[in-house]
């Protein structure tokens, strides 16, 4: 009988936990009960998960785990499954700042010490300021700034952190940024960086 009510409670918090990842990221310090459950079923919610075309990512040192559709392979059934997890297209600017966000994120690692790496509103404007046309109307640049800064807090990739009298605006880099802008992609970082450039001369503005 305990047995039986232990498959139980253990099948409820591996749905819960399914569900949960379904609708975005689980942070281990938003929540350490949520995140050791997870660790404890981890194994049962990647076969769960795997039925839907999906896969578990899990990162235990930097504390985050969400779900993304499976690599397509010629032996398997997942290209036959609609997308679950959907693809969203970025505009230029916000491909650009989280480039600069991802660099500024593996200097600040090199450096060592805090592991939250917290930025000024201004002083993300001086990190995309050089690669923008020069602009008279500062108040228009950062208002248009802001409201890409807004996206990528929507994408989990800033957390924007409680105002201060007097303060601009500060922003929590999140460190999920890291597993979608891997160190691949960054050793082609200045490459890359003269691309954007590239772009922007040929009239492409925030």
């Amino acid at each position: 009988m305990l047995e039986q009510e232990f498959e139980n409670a253990a099948a409820d918090d591996l749905s819960a936990l399914v569900i949960l990842l379904l609708k975005g990221v689980i942070y281990q310090e938003a929540d350490a009960g949520l995140w050791n459950a997870l660790l404890n079923l981890q194994a049962r919610v990647r076969d769960y998960v795997a039925v839907l075309g999906l896969e578990l990512v899990l990162d235990e040192s930097e504390g985050y785990s969400f779900l993304r559709s499976r690599h397509k392979s010629d032996d398997d059934d997942v290209s036959k499954l609609p997308r679950l997890v959907a693809r969203r297209p970025l505009s230029f600017p916000v491909s650009l700042l989280l480039a600069l966000l991802r660099k500024k994120l593996a200097e600040f690692d090199a450096g060592g010490g805090d592991t939250r790496l917290v930025l000024s509103r201004d002083e993300i404007v001086e990190l995309i300021r050089v690669f923008l046309p020069e602009s008279s109307n500062e108040a228009r640049l950062i208002d248009q700034i802001e409201t890409h800064l807004n996206k990528i807090v929507e994408l989990g990739f800033l957390r924007k952190l409680k105002p201060t009298t007097g303060q601009a605006p500060m922003f929590e880099v999140r460190r999920i940024l890291k597993a979608f802008v891997d160190a691949q992609w960054l050793a082609d970082f200045d490459a890359r960086l003269a691309a954007y450039q590239a772009q922007l001369t040929q009239g492409h503005t925030l």
